[in-house]
């Protein structure tokens, strides 16, 4: 049996409605609109709702305890906007066990108690004190950036919540719980800052639990093929049309470096541009003797504009390169990105040592590789 108790002294704008939901598959889990609607119970004066037996599920299931607001169409509408007022909570029930909950329903994610909760259950619980209390963290960090050359910060500031999610995924030895956490690392399914993750966690669950459906639909979505390169694999042998007009390629540039940037830009990206002049100009003096090159990827379309931003921002040291095909380019599909600013620090052979480090990150990396 499943029931529990709802304060609705803020619920003027819910219905006094639970709805009890299954997602069929990986996909669905913490999607609007597609799980399976299981039940729906009224909720009474007090606040109290039990869902009638269901009947026709095998256990152990990963179900969703959703509310809505006044006016909602559809029963199976999850928000993943703010987990302090998101409408839904996972829980993990076996045919046959008594599962209760108490909360808000006006923050119903953030308040659910369950009572007497298994370990799986308490597992969730955790993880949902976890989620809150990064996304305050983030939202209080996003509120100090604004502007478009701020947007690296933004995205650290996202990697930061997301980091907080991720070693937990790592950590915990519940499969449920950590496939939320995947959802909920990036409810709209985009892993691309953050492949190695995701591939991770395949590995992880794939070796307990190979026959379980859902570990089977993750291990296509972790499929390396889908995803960018991952640090520890080496870039192809890319061929690059240089600034100067000659034809170059990785492997060529590769002789004699230590360590190379392969730098992903444009010359309308604002951060880009700031780290050009602030991050890659001084790195690029201070080491470029040691055997540290850059070479400069960009996805430009008009050349004047190209040649224009590297005079301005001082990039003229170092390798220059594009297709002038703008975002639709033989090396985007290659290293299999489609957000920029992008970077993939190599070694001599081509591995890829580190992505996506900025600012201070890439100062400290290239700093504590050449040693200075």
């Amino acid at each position: 049996m499943i029931s529990g108790d709802l304060d609705l002294s803020h619920g003027e704008e819910w219905k006094p409605m639970v709805y009890l939901i299954r997602p069929e598959n990986f996909t669905q889990l913490g999607q609007s609109f597609v799980g399976k609607i299981l039940d729906s119970s009224e909720v009474d004066d007090q606040g109290h709702f039990q869902f009638a037996t269901v009947t026709n599920v095998e256990g152990p299931n990963l179900l969703e305890v959703v509310v809505q607001k006044k006016g909602e169409q559809y029963a199976n509408r999850l928000e993943n906007e703010n987990p302090e007022t998101d409408n839904y909570f996972p829980v993990v029930w076996n045919p046959g066990e008594t599962l209760k909950l108490n909360a808000a329903i006006d923050r119903f994610q953030s308040s659910v108690i369950i009572e007497n909760p298994t370990t799986v259950n308490a597992t969730l619980l955790k993880l949902r004190d976890l989620k809150k209390n990064a996304f305050l963290k983030y939202q209080t960090t996003l509120g100090q950036l604004q502007g478009d050359e701020q947007l690296l910060e933004r995205e650290k500031a996202l990697y930061e919540y997301q980091s907080a999610l991720m070693r937990f995924a790592d950590a915990t030895k519940e499969l449920f719980p950590a496939l939320m956490t995947i959802k909920w690392v990036s409810p709209e399914g985009n892993y691309e800052r953050i492949p190695e993750f995701l591939v991770g966690q395949s590995r992880k669950w794939s070796a307990i639990f190979p026959n379980e459906s859902w570990v089977q639909e993750l291990a296509v979505l972790a499929d390396k093929e889908n995803l960018p390169i991952l640090i520890g694999d080496h870039i192809p042998n890319l061929q690059f049309p240089m600034l100067d007009g000659s034809e170059s390629n990785l492997k060529t540039i590769l002789e004699g470096q230590k360590l190379l940037v392969l730098d992903v830009w444009a010359s309308w990206c604002a951060p880009c541009r700031l780290e050009n002049r602030n991050v890659l100009l001084p790195l690029w003096k201070r080491y470029h003797d040691l055997g540290f090159q850059v070479i400069a990827y960009g996805l430009e379309s008009n050349r004047a504009a190209w040649e224009n931003a590297i005079e301005k921002d001082g990039a003229s040291p170092w390798l220059h390169t594009s297709h002038l095909e703008g975002d639709q380019n033989p090396v985007m599909d290659s290293l299999r990105i489609h957000t920029i600013p992008a970077n993939f620090i190599l070694d001599g052979s081509g591995k890829v040592l580190a992505k996506n480090l900025h600012g201070e990150a890439l100062v400290d990396f290239v700093a504590n590789y050449l040693g200075s």
